[in-house]
Parts: structure tokens; sequence; C-alpha cells
């Protein structure tokens, strides 16, 4: 995907403490850049939310792919939201949320978006937690897995959260939003990570 904004942003992102381990630009455009891009046609409806965006991978690639649909980039570290604020301005269909995941579903994020997406955020059951509240009845929440994921813990999760797994392609876990998050999620902030659902 030739865009000149996702060059700059991926430069930036190498050159800029804190945000990747990667220092390489090949394998940063495979990381950061393509990987990211391999959910593009799994999003089915927006708005959508990037859960954790830490650098802005996966929403900026994901939104400079997508341009009918708005993207949240939700992160909670105030220094890195100042590099998304940065970023985020150079695509009109993309906004920084400065707050956590279990703050922005307790208000106006709950049930608001048609997508969330989960990278490098957190163990699958966890992530679903913080991804769940915040999508509506009917959308889904896509997380970026590796090999060894288990599905058996994700989908007891999922149970829980008023939600089912669906058949995805490797690399990936989709769960299907089947009703109203029960009032209990998400739990209060370190909850979720201290005592998984499953």
């Amino acid at each position: 995907m030739g865009d000149e904004r996702l060059d700059r942003w991926l430069a930036a992102l190498i050159d800029t403490p804190g945000l990747t381990a990667v220092s390489d630009p090949d394998e940063a455009r495979r990381l950061h850049l393509e990987a990211a891009l391999e959910a593009a046609h799994l999003i089915e409806g927006g708005p959508a939310v990037d859960v954790g965006s830490g650098g802005g991978s996966p929403g900026l690639p994901l939104a400079a792919a997508r341009p009918d649909l708005g993207f949240d980039l939700l992160e909670s570290a105030r220094r890195k939201c100042e590099f998304l604020t940065r970023w985020a301005s150079e695509f009109e269909n993309v906004s920084v949320v400065c707050a956590r995941a279990e703050e922005h579903a307790r208000g106006r994020g709950r049930d608001a978006y048609g997508t969330a997406l989960a990278r490098a955020l957190a163990p699958p059951p966890v992530a679903a937690e913080w991804c769940l509240p915040l999508v509506a009845p009917g959308g889904r929440a896509i997380i970026f897995v590796g090999p060894s994921v288990d599905e058996a813990a994700v989908r007891r999760a999922a149970a829980e959260l008023a939600a089912e797994l669906e058949d995805a392609p490797p690399g990936f876990l989709l769960l299907r939003k089947t009703g109203p998050t029960p009032e209990r999620f998400p739990r209060r902030p370190g909850m979720a990570r201290k005592r998984p659902l499953a």
C-alpha cells in the first residue's frame, strides 16, 4: 500500500524511544504495517477502535486502508497519546482517545463501535474483556494472536461477555457480540489482568 503518510509515520515510530523495540525499517514495515493490514478485510463496520494503540498499529494502517470508516486510537499513556495525536492529524478519519479501556467503556465508549481491535495488548481473555464492552451488539472484536492461543479459554471468557467465537483466519480471533455486555464488565482497572475471566 503506497501511502506516504504511513512511510513517514513508520520512520517516526522507529525514531521515537519507547514505542517499538524494532529498529530495522524493513522489519518495522512487516510487523507494524503489513501485518496490521491483514485485518482490513475482517472489519465489517465502524466506527472502529484500536484498543491500547501504543504507537498506532494496527489503527493507523487500517484507517488508511478503510477511509470509509472512523477510527479511534485508544491509549492510556500520555506520551503515547501525544505521538498518536500528531499522526492522527494526518488522517481525516482518525481521532485519539486518551483513556484506559475500562474507563472509556464505562463512559461514552460503551456500545459505541462496530469493531474493536487489539494487538499485542494482553492475553486474549483479558483483551476480550477490554474490547467487547466497547462494541455494540452485533459488532465484533478482532484480536491478533499467535499460534499457541488457548481458544477454549477465550470461548469461556466470551460467553461471560455476551459474545461468541467465530471462525477466523490464522493469526486472529473474531468475537461476535451477541447482546449487551453484562453491567459488571469491564471490571475496575487492573482486575482483568489480575483475575482473567478464563
